[in-house]
């Protein structure tokens, strides 16, 4: 009859390829029960949005069935998100395990639609999601998740309403759509210190941070105030794009903020009549990018008409047609910087 010991010993050489490190160190096993010949055992991934989740959940099944004796198995799957930050170091986003940026050189990038899919995604996953929109200038996360109320003030905290599952946060809350922001560095610095230290976010897994343009106030407030997880860098495939998306990477690694990797926009247009492909803003560059920096390429999102419709409905296409191709495209970039948000984590956890 198979043993608890024999279960974790066959575990111990299954590992995962993204941490290089077996199940049982990464202490991913839990619960493990021996009735006769069935074995009963629960897979804990670092994320809900892992990227190899078929992968690992395969070679864990089959390493046990591989035991003399087993006839049995029953496997669950579940998820303890690693964090990358210690919250019992700071009162400031005392909940929040890991926060993501999602930043850009140039405006019209198609940055906020990368940041609100990518937030959708994750929380379909499962995830407890947050999205912060420090895009002071241009807040239009609220109507792009289709937020109409404005957020509820408790005392000396902002309780903020909950889209699809994710709670948002904007300044967009507090002044008229036809408002113009005309501020200076320190108001735009102030802005975003309240939005982290005076929302009510409870427990978050991922927080996604949509940046302005650029490299100003807002992005060097965020990195300076809080420990980032990492930052996503959108592009479109133009060249005057590319080259201020390559500066905006350069100042955050002076920041000491982890590169997650790079995401290309607007890559490509199918034509709906004809199923032609047109590089609209040229092809490649994105790519091109990112391996000239050394940092992972996320993912080639095509301009798509739906996109563009959806996020003005207030309903991302990751949510409203997640079978589409594009929001699989969409998913695969959110679970890619899940797997590397891992990995950051795990770093950190090692030193």
């Amino acid at each position: 009859m198979p043993t608890t010991e024999d279960v974790i010993k066959v575990l111990s050489f299954v590992k995962d390829p993204e941490l290089g490190r077996d199940l049982v160190s990464l202490r991913m096993i839990k619960d493990v029960v021996i009735e006769g010949g069935k074995v009963t055992f629960t897979l804990n991934l670092t994320t809900p949005a892992c990227p190899l989740r078929t992968r690992l959940e395969g070679a864990a099944r089959e390493a046990v069935r591989s035991i003399p004796g087993v006839t049995e198995v029953q496997m669950k799957t579940g998820s303890v998100v690693f964090a990358t930050r210690d919250a019992s170091q700071s009162e400031m986003l005392k909940g929040v395990k890991n926060i993501i940026a999602v930043a850009s050189g140039k405006g019209g990038v198609g940055k906020s639609t990368v940041a609100v899919n990518l937030a959708v995604a994750l929380a379909a996953s499962g995830a407890r999601v947050g999205i912060l929109d420090a895009d002071v200038y241009g807040p239009n996360i609220p109507h792009m998740m289709g937020v109409n109320q404005g957020a509820e003030v408790r005392g000396e905290l902002i309780t903020p309403p909950v889209a699809h599952g994710v709670k948002v946060a904007s300044l967009g809350f507090f002044y008229k759509d036809v408002t113009p922001v005309i501020w200076r560095g320190p108001l735009v610095a102030g802005a975003v210190k309240q939005l982290l230290t005076q929302v009510d976010w409870g427990e978050l897994d991922y927080l996604v941070c949509d940046l302005p343009p650029g490299t100003g106030d807002a992005s060097l407030t965020l990195a300076q105030t809080v420990p980032l997880s990492g930052v996503v860098i959108v592009t479109t495939p133009q060249e005057a794009a590319l080259n201020i998306a390559a500066k905006a990477l350069a100042m955050f690694r002076r920041l000491d903020v982890p590169i997650l990797g790079v995401v290309e926009n607007m890559s490509y247009f199918i034509c709906p009549h004809c199923g032609e492909r047109s590089d609209i803003f040229s092809s490649g560059g994105g790519r091109r990018v990112a391996s000239e920096q050394n940092v992972d390429f996320l993912g080639e999102i095509p301009l798509v008409v739906a996109v563009r419709e959806q996020s003005d409905a207030g309903v991302p296409i990751t949510l409203a047609k997640p079978e589409s191709p594009e929001a699989g495209i969409f998913k695969d970039v959110a679970f890619r910087v899940a797997g590397l948000v891992s990995i950051v984590a795990f770093s950190k956890m090692k030193k």
